[in-house]
């Protein structure tokens, strides 16, 4: 097991999840989560968050009618909440992305976005166990706001950006950085791993969020907060990042968008904090 790594930012009331019961942990299911009172089930119409995501503004409709009229409620006591979304066709992450973080690292902030990809094998839920590879000394950890995307996107406008997002939740890019920045500089070989991509634990839908650009993001390790700070440093905002993805190739429902990382990362401090084993 290793140090619980917890990032944040302040969630709104409605909240997409994927979930099992714990008397049927083998089955996932799609539902509601109702702050305060418990979950709704929606596995009766959809088989995963994906195909949810796949069925547009109909599925959004049913879910927020759950959401404002809560039946046949589980308690919370009964569930296990997963990753919101387990099996995207993409999981794009954006690179030196916060102006103060391109400052700790001493990079300059790039012309245009740098992204690499992470795999739908790297997604784990949130609390869920991070695995230290052997073959790194050096795993970092890295919170994000992360994009949900909701509608097929192809060479769409900046303006048009936001038709797109279906919503957000909050990530964490964890990164193996002796791979990264070994000879050749290969960021996919120290950030793709497989449970390198925390997530979760709720989709808020994007018109639950006032200003995506005015949250604060933190992360915080073994109690101790090592990040805090706020999506208005970002270089490339959301509307931008989607635009611009979207030139390159198709972005799909339920594709994943990790947007970069504030300062206060393991590897950027004297002496360096990096994430160990913990036994039990």
């Amino acid at each position: 097991y290793q140090r619980r790594v917890r990032g944040s930012f302040l969630l709104a009331m409605v909240r997409l999840i994927t979930f099992s019961k714990r008397s049927d942990d083998s089955k996932k299911r799609v539902g509601v989560l109702v702050p305060g009172k418990g979950v709704v089930d929606l596995s009766d119409d959809y088989t995963d968050m994906r195909q949810f995501l796949e069925k547009g503004d109909e599925a959004l409709a049913k879910a927020k009618a759950a959401a404002e009229h809560p039946k046949h409620l589980l308690s919370l006591e009964d569930v296990v909440i997963k990753a919101p979304i387990y099996n995207p066709e993409k999981v794009v992450c954006i690179g030196l992305n916060y102006k103060d973080h391109a400052l700790e690292s001493n990079m300059q902030i790039p012309p245009e976005p740098v992204f690499f990809s992470k795999y739908p094998s790297s997604i784990i839920g949130d609390g869920d166990t991070i695995l230290l590879p052997p073959e790194s000394k050096e795993v970092d950890y890295e919170v994000e706001l992360v994009i949900i995307i909701g509608k097929r996107a192809k060479r769409i406008k900046v303006e048009d950006a936001y038709n797109y997002i279906v919503g957000y939740t909050v990530g964490h890019d964890v990164s193996a950085r002796d791979l990264q920045f070994a000879e050749g500089k290969q960021w996919v070989k120290g950030k793709a791993l497989d449970t390198f991509a925390p997530i979760g634990p709720a989709i808020v839908t994007k018109d639950e969020i006032k200003d995506v650009h005015n949250l604060g993001l933190r992360c915080i390790v073994n109690g101790k907060v090592l990040q805090n700070s706020s999506t208005n440093q970002l270089a490339f905002n959301v509307p931008q990042l989607v635009s611009y993805l979207s030139k390159l190739f198709t972005l799909a429902p339920g594709d994943v968008i990790f947007t970069g990382t504030p300062p206060g990362v393991g590897f950027a401090r004297k002496p360096p904090i990096f994430l160990k084993v913990i036994e039990n």
